[in-house]
């Protein structure tokens, strides 16, 4: 074999044990999904925005970054639930590079998963008690969410991983909003059966174990843009795709149409400034449809304290190393103008 198996890794329940969840908290959270479970079936007209860095790699700027939004939450909260993100897991396109705090903890050094797993709880817990604020999180691996059930508030399956059988299944347990990213090569029918068959019951093997799941009415679509054949982004924001979309969604046995606009990656080309331009143009489009306007419930967007990207080793507090961000300064603006709009 070529595997070298280094570290047998501590259960869930090991490590839930050690770092607990205060009940204060989880009564908090509890509130927090409810709020976001009924802007995803239609009971609340508010609007949610998943905003935060593109990888949570460095727990003092990422409670810092995560703690500046609960004023901005308390001025709009009427009208917008923000939900942070603390993305704990980065996919890489070609396997090289950074693949977050839940893999290496230090970016600079070697890889640790026991440490890894443990920095992960440790940076959601200290998010929340800190901010008020219940997390989004990627579940990048499907065997990790025993790590963080009782503290995700919103969970999204990227593009890479939103054919994969196992987090389709996986996703059919949980209970908590949900967002199936539509692929790399942009095909809404992948990911709308990928939505399909996350609503429904499954009966699969989960981390050694026979299980049985209920399906989660709450997993929903989020639009992140493409890759053409020739390797150049296309967006799928704009009017006539979301138009589509909302024919797609009639044409289908889904409950609870919903969408999410992630307005970077593919939508943007990473060009991070043009996340503030299609944040407004889905706002518009909100306006003039009735259609849009109810069934597409928030957006994603990538934010962090200082703008841009750096190099790891730089060192810039609150710059991302992975894809670059907006600034705070643009996203809190950007945040009020979400507001004004809805």
């Amino acid at each position: 074999m070529s595997f070298t198996f280094l570290n047998l890794l501590p259960t869930p329940a090991e490590i839930k044990r050690d770092y607990p969840f205060p009940a204060e908290l989880a009564a908090l959270k509890k509130e927090r999904d409810t709020a976001i479970s009924n802007v995803i079936t239609g009971k609340d007209d508010r609007f949610l925005v998943i905003i935060g860095p593109c990888s949570a790699d460095n727990e003092d700027s990422v409670c810092d970054y995560v703690s500046r939004l609960t004023s901005i939450q308390e001025e709009v909260a009427d009208k917008v639930i923000l939900i942070p993100r603390v993305y704990t897991n980065k996919p890489r396109t070609t396997g090289e590079g950074y693949k977050g705090i839940a893999s290496q903890p230090d970016p600079e050094k070697a890889p640790d998963m026991v440490e890894g797993l443990i920095a992960m709880r440790k940076m959601h817990i200290r998010a929340v008690a800190e901010s008020g604020l219940t997390c989004a999180d990627e579940m990048l691996y499907p065997e990790n969410w025993g790590y963080v059930e009782d503290l995700l508030s919103y969970v999204a399956i990227g593009a890479r991983s939103v054919e994969d059988q196992q987090h389709r299944l996986t996703v059919s347990g949980f209970d908590v909003a949900s967002g199936m990213k539509n692929p790399t090569s942009g095909d809404f029918s992948v990911m709308l059966n990928s939505v399909y068959a996350a609503q429904h019951p499954h009966h699969f093997v989960y981390r050694g174990y026979e299980v049985e799941t209920s399906g989660n009415p709450l997993t929903h679509v989020v639009l992140r843009g493409a890759v053409n054949k020739h390797g150049n982004s296309t967006q799928n924001y704009h009017y006539e795709d979301l138009i589509r979309l909302c024919d797609m969604y009639e044409k289908m046995d889904l409950c609870n149409p919903a969408a999410v606009v992630d307005v970077n990656h593919s939508n943007s080309g990473k060009k991070f400034r043009e996340q503030i331009r299609i944040v407004k143009e889905v706002m518009h489009n909100r306006q003039v449809s009735v259609d849009i306007r109810r069934m597409v419930k928030g957006v994603m967007i990538e934010s962090y304290i200082e703008e841009g990207c750096q190099k790891i080793g730089d060192h810039v507090y609150g710059k991302s190393i992975t894809d670059p961000c907006l600034g705070w300064e643009d996203s809190k603006r950007l945040i009020y103008d979400i507001a004004d709009m809805c």
